[in-house]
């Protein structure tokens, strides 16, 4: 991984930051800052890092990073500091966590924060696709930081065994069929001994992916504001059948479900040609694949599309106004162009700004390692990340019906809509 480096800020960019926090007492304002450790890579020193640069700058005010574990862990223990009086003021959790944390009253909207004429220039320099998750009922809630969309990797020398074309990805999904086929081999006792795709299925993810499904069939899963589901509709079927059909028809994909984790390290050892998985994992495979490879978009059915991804920043209730003009101050310094530079090279995730790609670094970047810019460039045809009211509990409906269509415990039609009805029965108390 490149080493992460954070400039100091150069006189031009001064406009950018707020003024400094009143400090309290003559201390420095105090902010708790929860961060999903367990997202990959040495992500804890990124962080330490960052917040050591911002500090220099900042005097005034001690960023206290808090390393909470998975998302999951994350927005748990958020939840629980905050129901017992202790929140955290500022913490990065999934962008589909906005309606549970608008549901618990637990974050104030970040633009009745950011209400000077700067502040207003910046949270309009997102990109939209990542706004998406971010701003719901007219309010910004959440400023987006480490974001994603799902891209395609694939081993190029695999492909050249293949008698494929090593430059050219499966652009559609009839391709995807067909290359897999050439790419999954069998040892002489007929075991499969290396697969066309694997694209991850169990856990907490399964509804992420059938997303890089469901849009590329122009399939959207959930309304704006999330208290309707459409999970049972041909468009989402189609594409649940096709998932299932990639292993029990076509045999390019291993039965039943894949582990998250597992798809980086069966790509890396060469067990799998081609993966889905998210572009956070663009640095990791980067540094630890022996061989040459490729990143390429979503294969299209009706159009091209991936669900965004990853993490936004939450400023919580509870703060002192402080506290809050602080962690509104260290979010938009984390967001300025250059560091959100320096945070998609050292991490893979996605620079949240059109102006981080204007950096000089980032073209840099862009020049020496062109995989990065796939997932900028899917941007445009890319959709907001799965999200409802009590997004959890709906989320594990349709995972447990992705998982059960992909075990043949239920057909695809059955499984959602099975969670089509449980979703609508979670969901009546919001419509």
């Amino acid at each position: 991984m490149r080493r992460f480096v954070l400039k100091t800020l150069a006189a031009g960019l001064t406009g950018l930051i707020l003024g400094a926090p009143a400090m309290a007492d003559g201390k420095p304002v105090e902010v708790e800052f929860y961060y999903p450790v367990a997202v990959g890579g040495p992500i804890t020193k990124i962080v330490d890092d960052m917040v050591t640069d911002f500090q220099k700058e900042n005097p005034d005010i001690r960023i206290k990073p808090i390393y909470a574990g998975t998302y999951q862990d994350s927005i748990a223990k958020a939840l629980t500091a905050f129901k017992g009086g202790n929140p955290p003021q500022l913490a990065v959790l999934l962008s589909t966590d906005m309606f549970t944390l608008i549901d618990e009253d637990a974050i104030v909207p970040i633009d009745g924060l950011a209400t000077s004429e700067d502040d207003k220039k910046w949270l309009s320099g997102f990109y939209d696709a990542f706004m998406q998750n971010s701003r719901t009922g007219g309010h910004v809630w959440g400023v987006p930081f480490q974001r994603s969309t799902i891209v395609m990797y694939y081993n190029k020398d695999l492909f050249k065994e293949a008698g494929l074309d090593p430059e050219r990805a499966p652009g559609t999904w009839d391709e995807l069929v067909e290359m897999g086929k050439k790419l999954t081999k069998k040892d002489a006792s007929g075991n499969v001994t290396q697969w066309g795709v694997e694209i991850p299925s169990a856990g907490a993810f399964a509804y992420w992916l059938f997303q890089a499904l469901t849009t590329p069939n122009d399939a959207i899963l959930m309304n704006e504001a999330g208290n309707e589901v459409y999970l049972d509709k041909p468009g989402a079927v189609q594409a649940a059948k096709f998932w299932h059909d990639l292993s029990n028809k076509h045999g390019i994909m291993p039965k039943g479900t894949i582990d998250w984790g597992t798809t980086p390290k069966d790509f890396l050892e060469k067990k799998a040609a081609i993966i889905w998985t998210t572009t956070g994992n663009l640095t990791n495979i980067r540094k630890n694949a022996d061989f040459p490879f490729g990143v390429a978009m979503m294969p299209k059915e009706k159009r091209g599309g991936s669900p965004t991804g990853g993490g936004n920043f939450y400023i919580f209730k509870g703060a002192s106004q402080a506290q809050q003009d602080a962690a509104l101050k260290f979010a938009k310094w984390a967001t300025a162009p250059e560091r959100a530079a320096d945070w998609s090279i050292a991490t893979g995730y996605v620079a949240v700004t059109p102006a981080a790609w204007e950096t000089d670094k980032m073209k840099r970047y862009v020049q020496e390692v062109p995989a990065a810019a796939v997932a900028r460039d899917q941007l445009a045809v890319s959709v907001a990340e799965f999200s409802t009211h009590e997004n959890q509990r709906v989320t594990k409906t349709l995972n447990d019906a992705l998982q059960a269509a992909l075990t043949n415990a239920k057909t695809p039609e059955q499984a959602l809509a099975d969670a089509q009805r449980e979703a609508e029965r979670i969901l009546r108390p919001y419509r």
